[in-house]
């Protein structure tokens, strides 16, 4: 229980009607939720009004609504309007929660890629370090020893606050959290003050209905996070970084290959070895370190770096900084699976045509005996993404493996025949099989010395949807599923 004019302490608002010295019992934004004596705030959705429950939630028993646009109710229901329910609700689940962002440091990790593993990296080394952190992401949301799967990247506001709430309730002293550039447009992470705010990059992405207008607005939205932070920690080396500056409040700090940077990366150096591929550097400005990472490509010494960047704020040690790199590890993301010593297999999530290239093209620069790519598409997506999909691969990999995905509600062999029509505008070789595990037996049972195998698309989900129903399907299991069979069958 709360009082109405406690929870709207910090917020702009005019009383339409009744008064604000009301007990509340709880605090709504989905009208199913709603209960006796709750306030219900009308949030405006893509599909979506609010205001168009509050009769329903009226009927429910709710004692005070906030909404955008007049509405009419009862006299016994106290009306606020504010001038955005979004924001609103941001500002009154901070209050709902007693502020838990307040007892938290919060580091915002935003960029079009390099979120998610950099969130790891952070989390695996401030624990290292000794402090207990929690973890809001794509992938999963990590409050102790809880962990929950997440629906968007950056969650509704009122989620974000209940999480840091129950991070502070389980003892955490920092959250490191992506911050999606939708999230930072819908105010979700409105009402509390990052301790840093990092930017990783930026590029074309999220744009179009439903997302943002134009590139300039998604940099736009990036930026927000730098007029809501303490510390602010750029990639200098992105051509648009001073753009997503614009109207900074924070410190700024730097990182890059660039001789500018406040901390930078020299002297990269691709490592490979029998089933294992890697990077190595030299740190040197704010930090001096030698680093090795056991993530291929560029982009993982960024992240590694921005890790870096962020965790010498907390005081932790160089050598620890070094060993938590190296163990630091994310589900589905270039995921290393040993199954030989002669060749190289891996897991990633990437499902378009972008993230596809980006990971193909950072493979191939370790000089594979032969590129191996194995992927599908959803069902009931974008045909383009399958045509582009297909080129990608026909064009980079040395032969691809075109198998099943999501197929949702579409027939398996539609897809890959979509994806075949992008493969004909190569002269990649492909061989296809639809059954994912069978697909999956055959690029192990078929490895050559030197391969580089890349299983993309599936990454972190453990899940098949074939016809509106999920099936268990995770390939770690499956890889090790086929090792044990292909065992048996040469034992027998």
């Amino acid at each position: 229980m709360e009082r109405l004019d406690i929870l709207l302490e910090r917020l702009d608002y005019q009383i339409l009607q009744g008064g604000t010295d009301v007990e509340i019992t709880e605090l709504v934004y989905d009208s199913r939720k709603a209960v006796p004596g709750c306030l219900f705030v009308c949030v405006k959705g893509m599909a979506v009004d609010g205001h168009a429950f509050a009769k329903e939630v009226i009927k429910k028993g709710a004692a005070a609504i906030v909404v955008q646009d007049e509405i009419k109710a009862p006299e016994h229901v106290t009306v606020i309007q504010v001038e955005d329910a979004r924001y609103g609700l941001a500002l009154l689940s901070c209050a709902w929660f007693h502020y838990p962002a307040e007892k938290l440091k919060v580091i915002g990790i935003t960029g079009t890629k390099g979120k998610t593993t950099t969130t790891y990296m952070v989390k695996s080394i401030l624990e290292s370090a000794g402090y207990k952190t929690g973890l809001i992401g794509t992938i999963e949301a990590v409050i102790g020893v809880q962990v929950i799967p997440a629906n968007n990247t950056t969650p509704e506001s009122y989620i974000v606050q209940d999480y840091f709430h129950q991070m502070v309730e389980a003892g955490c002293q920092c959250v490191v959290m992506e911050v999606s550039s939708q999230g930072l447009m819908m105010h979700r992470t409105a009402g509390f003050t990052f301790e840093m705010g990092i930017f990783t990059n930026i590029e074309p992405d999220h744009i179009g209905p439903g997302e943002h207008a134009s590139f300039e607005e998604y940099m736009s939205c990036k930026g927000l996070l730098f007029r809501q932070c303490r510390v602010g920690i750029v990639n200098v080396d992105d051509k648009h970084w001073e753009q997503v500056l614009q109207g900074h409040t924070c410190t700024v700090e730097t990182f890059g290959f660039s001789e500018g940077a406040d901390l930078r990366a020299v002297d990269p150096k691709l490592v490979k070895k029998p089933g294992y591929l890697g990077v190595s550097y030299t740190a040197q400005g704010l930090v001096n370190a030698q680093v090795e990472v056991d993530v291929p490509g560029r982009f993982s010494i960024y992240n590694s770096l921005t890790a870096i960047a962020i965790c010498r704020h907390f005081q932790v040690a160089t050598q620890e900084m070094k060993n938590a790199l190296k163990a630091a590890k994310v589900k589905g993301r270039i995921e290393m699976v040993k199954v030989s010593d002669q060749f190289t297999l891996m897991i990633d999530y990437a499902h378009n045509a972008m993230s596809l290239e980006s990971l193909l093209t950072t493979l191939k620069e370790y000089h594979p005996a032969r590129l191996v790519c194995l992927f599908g598409c959803g069902g009931n997506r974008s045909k383009l993404r399958r045509y582009e999909m297909g080129e990608v691969s026909g064009r980079i990999a040395d032969l691809t493996v075109i198998t099943s995905d999501n197929p949702r509600f579409e027939e398996p062999q539609d897809i890959i025949d979509d994806i075949k029509t992008g493969m004909a505008k190569t002269d990649g070789a492909f061989v296809e099989i639809i059954d994912r595990k069978e697909a999956i037996r055959y690029v192990i049972a078929n490895g050559k010395p030197g391969d580089v195998i890349v299983l993309a698309g599936k990454g972190h989900e453990d899940y098949q949807e074939i016809k509106g129903r999920k099936y268990p399907m995770d390939e770690r299991i499956l890889i090790q599923e086929v090792l044990q069979e292909l065992e048996n069958k040469v034992s027998g």
